[in-house]
């Protein structure tokens, strides 16, 4: 196993497309740590993680998983890490089981005896065809089939989206067993913040294409605040002080980053801490500035 510090580091990434570009973004996920890469539906983080599998060719940039070059040392990358996508990409006519033998031929490292734990954990039936599995049972079939095979680096797109809580609970528990071994990594793409806000290390926020923000997640909660003001106060506020600010008929919610700076300055105003959501639709609308919600 070769050394290496972080699990991902993504320098510099362009990838364009016709009405969509991947703008020179870098960050790194830590070794043994779960990032959560948060942003809305089109912010490209599906792009970010079909680059990094070298599923779709990048424009500019390098990217390193575990070490090694991910076009270089692709094959045995792919050998070491697992992926779970949002949409199950396995046939609806195989089963349980079948996923099993298939699986086996794939990776060196399978085993039948990890994987048959993770069906009878996850109460998921061998034979019964998987086009007849709940979205809940495809999720937990994709999760038993991605940690069966020792993967050091865990990459999930949207993983948890469409699931009830009570499962995306269950799920959330299994991850943070898997980080048990500092070895392992996730990257954790979403946007449901509230799952990030339980399990992740550190974040990274991207929107349309750009990384806004990226960090440990208790540093990236402790700088940012929301000074609570009337009108008449706000229009006392330097935009150049915030991110961007929601504005009723009773005042105004104003997103800053960099809270201590904002305390000193507006003593007299309510600062009260925020949370990733808050970060995320308040860095959605920075181009607007003032909006309504």
């Amino acid at each position: 196993m070769n050394d290496y510090a972080n699990a991902i580091e993504i320098k510099n990434v362009t990838k364009k497309y016709d009405g969509f570009t991947l703008d020179s973004i870098s960050f790194d996920v830590p070794r043994g740590s779960i990032m959560g890469f948060i942003g809305q539906n089109g912010a490209g983080k599906t792009t970010t993680i079909r680059s990094l599998l070298n599923i779709i060719p990048i424009n500019a940039g390098t990217i390193n998983l575990l070490g090694m070059d991910h076009i270089k040392h692709e094959q045995e990358i792919k050998e070491r890490l697992a992926v779970v996508f949002d949409e199950l990409p396995f046939h609806d006519l195989f089963n349980a089981k079948e996923m099993g033998r298939i699986f086996k031929g794939l990776y060196e490292k399978w085993d039948d005896k990890v994987y048959a734990g993770y069906l009878e954990r996850f109460e998921l039936p061998q034979k019964k065809k998987i086009g007849q599995f709940s979205k809940g049972m495809k999720m937990k079939l994709q999760i038993a089939c991605a940690l069966s095979h020792d993967a050091e680096l865990l990459v999930m797109d949207e993983a948890t989206t469409g699931l009830d809580p009570v499962v995306r609970s269950e799920i959330l528990d299994i991850f943070l067993e898997y980080l048990q071994d500092e070895n392992h990594s996730i990257l954790m793409s979403s946007h449901i913040t509230s799952d990030l806000e339980k399990i992740a290390d550190s974040v990274t926020f991207i929107d349309r294409g750009k990384i806004l923000v990226t960090g440990y997640k208790d540093d990236v909660l402790e700088q940012h605040g929301i000074l609570k003001c009337t009108k008449a106060e706000f229009k006392d506020v330097d935009p150049e002080d915030y991110v961007s600010a929601r504005v009723s008929d009773f005042g105004a919610d104003v997103m800053v980053s960099d809270r201590a700076a904002a305390a000193r300055k507006y003593e007299g105003l309510l600062l009260e801490p925020t949370t990733l959501e808050d970060i995320m639709v308040y860095y959605v609308h920075r181009t607007m500035k003032k909006w309504t919600s």
